[in-house]
């Protein structure tokens, strides 16, 4: 079954945090998601917030549990309403990989370029005599 993954992330607020939301609106989001059509989902508590995965089995119904007034009330009370949400589609958080990946081999057998010496340039800025005069006489 081919499920269209969605991802509510909440971030922590400066005087509320995302778990306490969760506390308050996690259970209606979740009944609001099964009697429109989800099919699974998941709660994820983070050090920074919280991450609502919902999988529904077509794009429709995603469309038409957003739209609830619930949904919106609930994403409306996020406590920063400014930068703490995020909603896109798939999973999200740190949904990465199942398994870890390999270390690759150092390119070059992790050597360095030996350091080269810098040239030195000698520079001379002034002559240390002032020029003759046109009589052919050097000031002292």
């Amino acid at each position: 079954m081919n499920l269209q993954w969605w991802s509510i992330e909440v971030l922590d607020g400066a005087q509320l945090s995302a778990a306490r939301w969760q506390d308050s609106y996690g259970n209606v989001l979740v009944e609001a998601a099964i009697t429109h059509g989800a099919y699974e989902w998941h709660w994820h508590r983070f050090t920074w917030g919280v991450l609502f995965e919902i999988g529904f089995r077509s794009e429709d119904r995603w469309s038409s549990y957003r739209d609830l007034p619930i949904v919106r009330a609930a994403l409306d009370a996020v406590p920063d309403p400014v930068n703490g949400l995020l909603i896109y589609p798939g999973r999200g958080g740190s949904a990465g990989r199942t398994e870890p990946r390999r270390p690759r081999p150092i390119i070059g057998a992790g050597a360095a370029p030996i350091p080269e010496e810098p040239v030195l340039t000698r520079l001379t800025l002034a002559t240390s005599r002032p020029p003759t005069t046109t009589g052919a006489v050097i000031a002292a």
